[in-house]
Order: C-alpha cells, then sequence, then structure tokens
C-alpha cells in the first residue's frame, strides 16, 4: 500500500500534471469572464437589437398543459414554473456565442505558444553545415567526390578527406 501511495505522490508532483491542473483552474476561471461577458454584455445588446429585454430567455412555446393559457407564459422563469414545454433558442444562441468566443480564445492562444515555441526551437538548434559534395585531389588537383578515397584521375590513394 505503501508503494502505491509512493507512485501516486510521484505522479501527482510531476510537472506535467501539476501544469495540466494549472491550466484546467485558470480555464475555469477565464469560461467564467467570457460567460459573464456573454451574458452581461453581448446578449443585452443582442436583446436591445431584438426587442427583447432579455434574449437569454427567448422561447417558443412548444406545448402548453391543461388549464394553462398561453396569455399567462410572460418569462421563462414563468414558463418553468407552470410546466409549460418550451423551446429555448435565446439559452441556446447564448452558449454557441460563448463556445464561439472561448474557441478563438484558446486558437490564439495556441497560435502564439505554436509561435513561442518555433522560435526558441529555431535558436537553440545550431545549424549543422552540410557536406561539401566535392573536394580537389592534392596530388594531380582535379575534383572528385567529397567522399572518394581513390582519385579517379590520377590513381593516388587518399588517406584523409582533404
Amino acid at each position: 500500500m505503501k508503494k502505491f501511495f509512493q507512485e501516486f505522490k510521484e505522479f501527482a508532483t510531476r510537472g506535467n500534471v501539476v501544469d495540466l491542473a494549472v491550466g484546467v483552474i485558470i480555464g475555469a476561471a477565464f469560461q467564467k469572464i467570457v460567460t459573464s461577458a456573454v451574458n452581461d454584455l453581448v446578449m443585452p445588446l443582442i436583446g436591445f437589437i431584438t426587442g427583447n429585454s432579455n434574449f437569454n430567455d427567448a422561447f417558443f412555446i412548444l406545448r402548453l398543459p391543461a388549464g394553462v393559457d398561453a396569455a399567462q407564459v410572460t418569462s421563462l422563469a414563468t414558463a418553468t414554473e407552470l410546466g409549460v414545454t418550451t423551446f429555448n433558442y435565446g439559452a441556446f444562441i447564448s452558449a454557441v456565442i460563448d463556445f464561439l468566443i472561448m474557441a478563438f480564445v484558446i486558437f490564439l492562444m495556441i497560435k502564439a505558444l505554436n509561435k513561442a515555441s518555433s522560435l526558441t526551437k529555431h535558436k537553440t538548434e545550431p545549424e549543422t553545415p552540410a557536406e561539401p559534395a566535392t573536394k580537389v585531389c592534392p596530388y594531380c588537383l582535379s575534383e572528385i567526390p567529397y567522399k572518394a578515397v581513390k582519385c579517379a584521375h590520377c590513381a593516388s590513394d587518399l588517406t584523409e578527406n582533404v
């Protein structure tokens, strides 16, 4: 049992797990900011443009229970209270806008991280010079392939690459 907890401790304190946990916590906090921006800034503007006071509560009545008149249903909260079946398109559109903003922000963050990663990758990897294709024979001064060990022109043995 002690070995199990030791392995768990090593796993939990490994760098990637801690980084992932921090990312999830920051992502959840950022999600709250985006949701607030959508619900408190974007959706009221859409509601103003469409003439709805709160676009998040925009809905269609699908089915009225017995004894309920459509005139009684003035808001989504009232509809829920009365047991009316509704199609809540305002909440759905709000969720879609929320998702699109989050997806766009994540796209921008990943693009920035990839750019930063590629910049550091190019700086840390030293350039290896390409091997020359030819060399000059020290005996007859003819141009021969770089890896040749015998000159094709004068038949001299080449002990080292010149």
